[in-house]
């Protein structure tokens, strides 16, 4: 017996899968299909307000510590763009991610909608997109954004959080009156997919698998897998 109840509750816990299935005539595209999922999850928050992020990934990348052993890493971004050619997040390309793709240009990408008992994941290369196309997102950001980008060493060791609200001072004063520029080390990444598994929870853990795996001639092989 343990005397910690949180874990005795873990081993317990259960939930319904009851939302929803995937059919065996899924589309032929895994793109459709993501398009439909991703406005069903819109549409979700819209009326019931318990998906907060529809546009959440977890961004897992493969950092190389010093001995040369491999380590993943994940952590939660945003999705900002996908179509035909991958799904693109924009980041300090001189933190701990963006260094990590730079030596080792592959990653995966989950997006997790619990509340629709649903999740997509991605693997693929990683390439970083234009400026262009980078230029074209800054301009959208808040200006208080594009001023947290300039001042945060993004995965550096910092002193204090006094320490932080220092340089995003400083970088204030710098562009007061101005437009705030595309800094250099700051750009988007593209995850082109080299496959795409969409899950569907399913009663007694039984759930729906179907995988996408992307053919040399641009198109995809499907496949259901077993739960």
């Amino acid at each position: 017996m343990t005397d910690r109840p949180v874990l005795a509750r873990l081993a317990g816990e259960r939930t319904d899968y009851l939302a929803g299935s995937l059919p065996d005539d899924a589309p032929a595209d895994p793109l459709a299909l993501l398009d439909i999922w991703l406005a069903e999850a819109f549409a979700h928050r819209q009326e019931h307000g318990d998906l907060p992020e529809p546009s959440a990934v977890v961004l897992s990348t493969l950092a190389i510590e010093p001995d040369g052993t491999p380590q993943p890493r994940s952590r939660t971004v945003l999705l900002k763009a996908h179509d035909a050619d991958g799904f693109v997040v924009f980041t300090n390309l001189d933190s701990d991610k963006g260094r990590e793709v730079a030596a080792t240009p592959r990653a995966a990408l989950l997006l997790p909608w619990y509340p629709l008992q649903r999740q997509v994941r991605v693997e693929g290369t990683v390439q970083q997109v234009s400026a262009a196309e980078s230029d074209a997102y800054w301009a959208q950001r808040p200006r208080g954004s594009q001023l947290g980008a300039w001042a945060s060493h993004q995965s550096r060791s910092i002193t204090s959080r006094e320490a932080l609200e220092a340089q995003y001072a400083e970088v204030e004063q710098r562009f007061v009156g101005a437009a705030v520029p595309r800094p250099s080390f700051w750009g988007g990444l593209r995850v082109r997919p080299r496959s795409l598994e969409f899950w569907q929870g399913r009663p007694h853990r039984f759930h729906d698998r179907i995988l996408y795996t992307a053919r040399a001639d641009g198109t995809w092989e499907r496949h259901r897998l077993q739960p």
